[in-house]
């Protein structure tokens, strides 16, 4: 798919990153693995795009991969990039990926106490209204 064998580095893609010259990185979808990046120089593209140019241009300087494929693009769509695809990315010079990790939780139970609060008073709210309607049960059979 690659644009003429034209390999691109990750910083030359960073600079072109508004409204008259925006460059997007994206995996192919060969059947090799790890799946080749490409190039694509979207700016004839972008008051085309249904979704807006703040999309695309929100989606530079980055790997836009996983932006587009969340947006679960069409068959069409994907076929359209061709068009656009300008080269490869240097692989080496990307930035390497973080992997989102949960952050530790404390080891002890912050919320044991509204736990007990919420415990006695499910057995004191009935108790106090039982409490009650007999109360004025009695109070107003009395006069």
């Amino acid at each position: 798919m690659g644009g003429d064998g034209k390999v691109f580095t990750f910083e030359q893609v960073t600079v072109h990153n508004n409204h008259k010259d925006c460059w997007l990185i994206i995996n192919g979808k060969e059947h090799t693995v790890p799946y080749p990046k490409y190039v694509y120089d979207v700016t004839k593209f972008m008051e085309d795009h249904p979704g807006g140019d703040e999309v695309l241009l929100s989606s530079t300087g980055q790997d836009a991969t996983d932006d587009f494929e969340d947006v679960g693009h069409s068959d069409s769509a994907r076929e359209m990039m061709g068009e656009y695809c300008i080269g490869d990315i240097d692989a080496s010079t990307l930035p390497p990926q973080t992997k989102y990790r949960t952050p530790k939780q404390p080891h002890h139970n912050q919320d044991k106490t509204s736990e007990f609060i919420i415990k006695i008073l499910q057995f004191l709210v009935p108790l106090a209204i039982l409490g009650l309607a007999f109360g004025i049960r009695m109070y107003t059979k009395s006069t």
